[in-house]
């Protein structure tokens, strides 16, 4: 898979106004669907949203997820290691965040992070990302087996002119400034290095079917697309 032949924004038939009503009704169903789930307490659910900077990760958990049960759902946002967490194992922060049964979890970036970023930054040989690679594989089949964790994982693809333009909107808009970091903009100088990281997970062979790629660049149709993929995959799982 090439990142730069996959579109970001939907396809020309799609139509706003009845995509945003179809997102109504998705986020009518994720609602049961999760009473299902929390009731049951059968299964559990992880669900990982990767992307670059300003690809929506915040603004999916808050447009999909809002109309949940608190009890039944926990949000967990991932940032580089702490002095604590660094002394462990890549895998041992978290683990402590991933969700019991009847749980929904959703983590704002995710494990893939510590594979990602050493490849980025170089901090990491090509051997130690491939062995990082085999023990995330090992750690998700783990959660499945021993705790029936459905993982659903969203790549939120954006193109970097619309990237460009949403760091625009943070340092003009008063209401979105604090979202801005001049981290930012690194994405921007090293688009390349950023996009063959993400292929680098994307194309792994045991789990290239795993991932949801989902256009990004509107963010009507993203929230479309990732409350659909949800109540799917929940509805197998709690029906």
């Amino acid at each position: 898979m090439n990142l730069k032949d996959v579109e970001t924004i939907p396809s020309p038939d799609k139509i706003k106004e009845e995509v945003l009503l179809k997102t109504e009704e998705h986020l009518k169903d994720l609602s049961k669907l999760q009473e299902k789930l929390y009731a049951k307490k059968e299964h559990s659910v992880l669900i990982l949203l990767q992307g670059v900077d300003t690809a929506g990760k915040d603004g999916t958990i808050k447009h999909v997820f809002a109309g949940l049960n608190p009890q039944g759902c926990s949000v967990k946002a991932w940032t580089k290691p702490n002095e604590e967490e660094i002394q462990y194992d890549f895998l041992w922060r978290i683990h402590k965040y991933v969700p019991a049964k009847g749980m929904i979890f959703i983590h704002n970036r995710s494990h893939y992070e510590d594979a990602i970023m050493p490849l980025i930054q170089k901090t990491l040989p090509e051997k130690r990302i491939k062995e990082r690679m085999e023990s995330i594989r090992n750690f998700e089949k783990h959660l499945s087996r021993e705790n029936n964790t459905l993982i659903l994982k969203f790549f939120l693809h954006i193109s970097k002119e619309e990237q460009k333009k949403r760091i625009e909107e943070r340092l003009k808009d008063p209401d979105k400034k604090w979202k801005y970091d001049p981290s930012d903009e690194v994405t921007q100088d090293r688009w390349d290095d950023y996009r063959n990281a993400y292929e680098m997970i994307l194309n792994d062979k045991e789990q290239e079917k795993e991932w949801n790629l989902i256009p990004s660049d509107k963010k009507w149709y993203r929230n479309y697309k990732v409350a659909k993929i949800i109540c799917k995959e929940l509805e197998k799982i709690v029906s």
